[in-house]
C-alpha cells in the first residue's frame, strides 16, 4: 500500500537526524535528564526538533481546571506546552462544553522542557502534543475532581469488545469532541483506535474533510493523542510529512484485514525500534539542560 510504503520511509528516515552523538549515547545508557528539569526555562517560546525527539523552550503551564476541563495525574508534572498546545485546549474545552459532551480530562502533554518523559510516551517532546480520555466519570461534570481522584483514576476504552464498535453511551462525546479537534486549523493528526476511525467513515453524512486528520493508530481506543503543527514561532520544529489526500477511510480496511496482520505487526516492529526504542535530541535543546 503507498501510505505504508510513505510511512515506513518517513520513520526509517527519523534515524537519519542530526543528533548529539553523547545525547543519543545518554539514552542508550539509561541516563535521561529531561525529567529532572522541573521548571520552563527562560525566554521566548520555541518547540524544537522532532515530536519523538525535540524539546521545549519557555514552555506554559496549562492550568488545572478551565471552562471544559480538568487535567489529570498533575503529580507526574507533565501539564507544560507550547502556548498554541494551551490554547488548543482550552477551545476544544470550551467547544466540548458549550455542545453539552460533558468535561475533558487531560492526560500528558509535556515536561517543563519537553524532553523524553520516563515510560509512557515516545512523542510529547517538543510541547506540541496532548492526551485527552474519552471516557470521564458522571461526577467530574458536577465540579472538579479531587486531587486524589486525579491521581487514582485511570483512563478507560470506550470500545465494546463484541461488537467492535464505540459504545453507544460515548458514541456522540467521542464524534463531538473529534470533530472540534481535527476544525482546528492548528491541528495537524490526531490519532485514534482504526475501530473509531471505521465509525466516523461509516456515519459521516455531511462534511467529511475533518476525517482527514483523523489517523488510526494501535491502541488509542481509551483516548485521543492531538498533535499540532509546527508554530510560526518555532524555525527549529521538525513537521511529520504532510498527510496524504482524501479523508483516509478507504484505507480503513487494512486494519482488519486478516491478510495484512503480518504487515501491520512489521510497521509496529519498525516504529518501536526507530522512535520507542529511545534516541537522542538536537543540539539546540542543549542550552535547556543547563
Amino acid at each position: 500500500m503507498k501510505w505504508l510504503e510513505r510511512a515506513a520511509g518517513a520513520i526509517a528516515r527519523l534515524t537519519f537526524v542530526s543528533l548529539l552523538a553523547y545525547a543519543g549515547l545518554a539514552l542508550a545508557s539509561g541516563k535521561n535528564p529531561w525529567p529532572q528539569l522541573t521548571t520552563p526555562s527562560a525566554g521566548a517560546t520555541r518547540a524544537i526538533g522532532e515530536y519523538s525527539a525535540g524539546c521545549l523552550a519557555g514552555a506554559q503551564a496549562l492550568a488545572l481546571d478551565g471552562v471544559g476541563y480538568q487535567v489529570m495525574h498533575p503529580s507526574r508534572s507533565r501539564y507544560f506546552g507550547h502556548p498554541d498546545l494551551i490554547d488548543f485546549i482550552r477551545t476544544l474545552g470550551q467547544g466540548v462544553h458549550e455542545a453539552g459532551a460533558g468535561v475533558l480530562l487531560i492526560g500528558d502533554l509535556s515536561q517543563a522542557r519537553g524532553g523524553r518523559a520516563t515510560g509512557g510516551h515516545a512523542s510529547h517532546q517538543s510541547g506540541l502534543d496532548v492526551d485527552i480520555w474519552f471516557w470521564a466519570p458522571p461526577s467530574a461534570a458536577k465540579g472538579p475532581l479531587s486531587p486524589a481522584q486525579r491521581e487514582q483514576l485511570k483512563a478507560r476504552s470506550v470500545l465494546d469488545g463484541k461488537e467492535g464498535k464505540v459504545r453507544a453511551q460515548w458514541k456522540k462525546r467521542v464524534a463531538t469532541t473529534l470533530k472540534l479537534a481535527a476544525r482546528d486549523p492548528r491541528l495537524a493528526r490526531v490519532f485514534v483506535n482504526p475501530v473509531i476511525k471505521r465509525e466516523l467513515c461509516e456515519d459521516e453524512t455531511k462534511d467529511r474533510a475533518y476525517l482527514r486528520k483523523i489517523r488510526p493508530w494501535y491502541g488509542h481506543d481509551d483516548h485521543l493523542h492531538a498533535r499540532l503543527a509546527c508554530p510560526a514561532d518555532s524555525a527549529d520544529c521538525k513537521a511529520q510529512e504532510a498527510l496524504p489526500a482524501g479523508d483516509g477511510c478507504d484505507e480503513i480496511a487494512w486494519w482488519f484485514d486478516a491478510k495484512a496482520q503480518a504487515d501491520r505487526k512489521l510497521a509496529q516492529q519498525k516504529y518501536q525500534a526507530n522512535v520507542v526504542g529511545g534516541r537522542g535530541w538536537p543540539a539546540q535543546c542543549e542550552a535547556l539542560l543547563e
